[in-house]
């Protein structure tokens, strides 16, 4: 048997998926709630940071043996959504604008999650290989007609499409709002779901909790840092029009352990500190993705931002068990292109770590203060790529709703935004510690990002990689 390759490509195919939309279900909070109608929650500048202004969609796909008589689908999920809704009610309130458009979550009459009914005569297997993100699964998560772009103002936080195929399978889209919760803390609730939906009763652990007030900003407000990841940019190169303007398409690339172990070793910077595989995966997706473009001009400064989880860096006080809120800083490398493109992949990797290593709990603080300060207006796109890692969430664990772990679980489309690129778990298809790495490129480019990925004709890497196209 022939060794898998170090780098694969992975393919999907194009889909046209029809579905029958049954109905749109309410899922209020099965028993009584802290709050009554009128009453609103205060959203931290963290959850309330423009980057977190967005709906995170996620879809999961479950194989099911059983006869839907014998366990519905649609009654289980929405039963168990109710009962959730009790300890983490502030899902079922929404998002309104206060003063000096400042976020809040408040509660009204007829609100709640949203569950909705689909069914389709499709079977799974016509969907293609279940494990690679496919832009064509768009339908299997709800959005309203004619929705804007960026909407959560009076949206339900919890958007939640359930579809029935023809073949005992099913799928869970599920759109949770970025404001309530961050990557861990949408896992906390979902593996809540899961667990209500598994055991037929309320299990919650750890109990939410939502203080939101631990991070309220300083007065005075004290910026310590610049603060890049913010910075209002001109776009001054050529990488943004090419994306925009070339309709981007989305790869997805299989990135085994042994390539990551050994970028890992090649991308050590010249010092006794090390750096992590993220450090080293991170700065040669960034070069990687910047060659491709044949970015303009060479002295042009290019920005690369990634989340880093601060929970641990919160020491005086830590954060209370159970706390699901955004608790995410913006770390932020700059380079200019000629570095990025000539230069040495370990300076690079030593950018990234450096961004990493100065997020403290003085520069969470920071942000929260900035914020309040000048709140950023909109997504700022200048001369940026953004990594989005999901492989640190346990998504597959979380979400075992008692038909078993999904075959996938993750995001779908990122051409909306393609100036994202994620790293995602492999999943059940290989416990080896794989991961699939998601970017969006002009089809023109897509040859030559791949040969980059692949450490072709470079003289940095020591032993011959497997690729395959």
């Amino acid at each position: 048997m022939a060794p898998s390759p170090w780098v694969q490509e992975l393919h999907f195919p194009h889909l046209k998926i029809t579905l029958i939309i049954h109905q749109l279900i309410p899922v209020t909070p099965s028993g009584p709630i802290p709050a009554a109608s009128g009453d609103s929650l205060y959203l931290s500048n963290l959850d309330d940071i423009i980057g977190a202004r967005v709906f995170t969609p996620t879809i999961y796909f479950y194989r099911s043996e059983e006869d839907y008589s014998v366990r519905p689908v649609i009654e289980t999920l929405r039963k168990a959504l109710a009962d959730v809704l009790v300890p983490y009610y502030p899902l079922s309130g929404r998002i309104r604008e206060a003063h000096n458009g400042k976020l809040e979550v408040f509660f009204g009459s007829e609100q709640g999650a949203l569950m909705v009914e689909a069914y389709s005569e499709m079977t799974l297997a016509e969907l293609g290989d279940l494990t690679v993100p496919n832009p064509g699964w768009s339908p299997l998560i709800y959005k309203f007609l004619n929705e804007e772009p960026y909407k959560i103002i009076d949206m339900p936080l919890v958007i939640a499409q359930v579809t029935l195929f023809s073949c005992g399978g099913f799928s869970l889209g599920l759109r949770l709002c970025h404001c309530i919760c961050d990557g861990l803390g949408a896992m906390q609730f979902l593996n809540a779901w899961a667990a209500t939906a598994k055991a037929g009763k309320l299990v919650v652990n750890p109990h939410p909790c939502w203080d939101r007030e631990f991070f309220r900003p300083r007065h005075p407000p004290i910026i310590k840092h610049p603060h890049v990841e913010y910075m209002r940019i001109d776009e001054g190169s050529s990488l943004t029009m090419s994306l925009w303007q070339a309709k981007p398409v989305q790869k997805c690339y299989r990135i085994s352990r042994e390539f990551q172990a050994h970028l890992k070793i090649i991308a050590q910077p010249d010092d006794k500190f090390p750096c992590t595989r993220f450090d080293a995966m991170a700065a040669h997706i960034w070069r990687s993705w910047v060659k491709a473009l044949d970015v303009k001009p060479l002295n042009y400064k290019l920005r690369l931002t990634f989340s880093v989880n601060a929970r641990q860096k919160l020491k005086n006080p830590p954060l209370k068990d159970g706390f699901y809120g955004n608790v995410v800083c913006v770390a932020c490398s700059m380079s200019s292109v000629n570095e990025l493109a000539n230069g040495q992949l370990k300076y690079t990797t030593r950018l990234v770590r450096e961004a990493r290593l100065g997020v403290s709990e003085e520069y969470l603080r920071s942000t929260v203060d900035l914020v309040e300060v000048d709140r950023p207006r909109r997504l700022e796109f200048g001369g940026k790529l953004t990594i989005t890692q999901w492989t640190r969430f346990s998504i597959y664990e979380s979400a075992d709703f008692g038909w078993g772990r999904p075959i996938y679980a993750g995001p779908i489309d990122l051409t909306p935004t393609p100036q994202v690129c994620v790293f995602l778990p492999e999943g059940e298809a290989d416990p080896n510690g794989s991961m699939v790495v998601c970017i969006c490129l002009p089809e023109s480019a897509t040859l030559k990002f791949f040969d980059f990925l692949c450490l072709k004709n470079s003289t940095i890497g020591t032993v011959k990689l497997g690729c395959d196209k």
